[in-house]
């Protein structure tokens, strides 16, 4: 089960999908960002997103989801979410969702990390760049992190070197977005910046290996895999 919090960012209102663990805590806490599947019209229609957020709550985390396309109506075209999307704004959004996190009687503020998928995991690397309080940063197939997107701000990839926590990597090695070119650019950014990280390469799997609403793209072997190790990391990382 789950509840919907509101926040405002620049007098715009923003829903947090808040999921807890059983037990009093102070639990791990996770922010998770979200991928954005075709007509996405809200988190509240995001099954991929939502059964993720339960999983992890479900191994004894605290999951604090924002919906950072509330600067567009719900019913907006999502290639326009997609074209309009503003790092600057980004960067807002998962500041007023980490400081409601921190501040949640049952979270231990100081053991809190980031996790993403496919456009999400673009925006964990964004967030681990902006808040060296971060303790740890998933990254699942994230794209774009080469790439600008908001006016003055520069491609992701840039800001390596002001990532403070640890960071792994989950990409599928038929993806063409992030290729594995690409991945072994992110690599050479984390290493040259000197962030210490672990990346999770699969053979036999694309993007979106773990979205199960896609008969096409989801893999279960693999994603358990990539279960078992994103749980270890953040177990080691968080606690």
């Amino acid at each position: 089960m789950h509840r919907i919090e509101t926040v405002t960012v620049q007098d715009s209102p923003m829903e947090i999908f808040v999921f807890e663990p059983e037990g009093a805590g102070p639990h791990p806490g996770i922010v998770l960002a979200q991928h954005i599947p075709v007509g996405h019209t809200g988190l509240e229609n995001d099954e991929v997103t939502l059964k993720t957020a339960e999983r992890y709550a479900e191994n004894g985390y605290v999951v604090a989801v924002p919906f950072i396309f509330h600067w567009w109506p719900k019913e907006a075209d999502i290639q326009v979410k997609r074209d309009e999307f503003r790092d600057d704004w980004t960067a807002l959004d998962l500041g007023a969702t980490y400081d409601f996190l921190a501040g949640m009687d049952t979270v231990d503020g100081d053991r809190i990390g980031i996790v993403g998928h496919c456009w999400g995991g673009r925006v964990a690397w964004l967030a681990a760049c902006h808040n060296p309080d971060y303790k740890a940063c998933a990254i699942f197939y994230g794209g774009r992190i080469k790439l600008p997107m908001g006016p003055g701000t520069p491609p992701a990839i840039d800001l390596a070197g002001d990532i403070k926590c640890p960071v792994a990597g989950f990409f599928g090695n038929e993806d063409a977005g992030p290729s594995p070119e690409d991945v072994d650019d992110y690599d050479a950014a984390l290493t040259d910046a000197g962030v210490p990280h672990v990346f999770h390469r699969y053979d036999g799997a694309g993007h979106g290996f773990q979205s199960f609403t896609s008969e096409e793209r989801y893999r279960h072997e693999v994603s358990e895999k990539a279960w078992g190790e994103v749980l270890a990391f953040l177990g080691e990382k968080l606690g």
